[in-house]
């Protein structure tokens, strides 16, 4: 199951950081890339990967994992690797839990 999420799936809205837009995006667990929490194009590809790890394509999911990164998660994880694994580490634990 691939899973692709759109600006409109989200919760909330966030800014386009558009001199970045094609510059290479997430590419998995070990990605030592810095995450940008503020740029939409830096958000879709990594949740889409959270969520295909997770085996998900529920509104109620991507809504929580949007939550937790954006109330919840540390501010020293810096790099998409630690963000996903962050996300997809509390979003297994909530599935255990419903």
């Amino acid at each position: 199951m691939e899973v692709t999420i759109l600006a409109s799936d989200l919760k909330y809205k966030y800014p386009k950081v558009t001199e970045t837009r094609f510059d290479a995006k997430f590419s998995g667990p070990g990605d030592s890339a810095p995450f940008n929490r503020d740029d939409l194009y830096d958000i879709l590809p990594l949740l889409a990967a959270v969520m295909n790890e997770l085996e998900r394509d529920d509104a109620f999911t991507l809504h929580f994992l949007e939550d937790l990164m954006n109330q919840d998660m540390p501010r020293f994880l810096v790099s998409r690797g630690e963000v996903f694994d962050f996300l997809t580490g509390c979003g297994k634990e909530m599935l255990s839990y419903r």
